[in-house]
């Protein structure tokens, strides 16, 4: 299943994220969406949870919480 969080804070690295939602399940890939000119975050990521249920916990457990002073949204995308 796919995920896509929003809000992240500039400075969230994809290891961060990936460790994150490993806590709650498989992570099989993630992907922090780069500006093309800059290099920087747009403030958004895919994450990809092989099993459902792991992915819909992960959704319950992180959604609206704070990382990095910034509080996330995650949706399935």
């Amino acid at each position: 299943m796919k995920l896509l969080v929003r809000n992240l804070s500039r400075s969230t690295t994809e290891a961060e994220l990936h460790t994150l939602f490993s806590t709650h399940g498989t992570v099989s890939e993630c992907s922090l969406v780069l500006d093309q000119e800059t290099g920087n975050s747009k403030g958004f990521a895919f994450v990809e949870m092989a099993d459902t249920s792991e992915a819909k916990a992960a959704i319950a457990a992180l959604h609206e919480t704070k990382l990095a002073k910034n509080k996330i949204r995650v949706k399935i995308a």
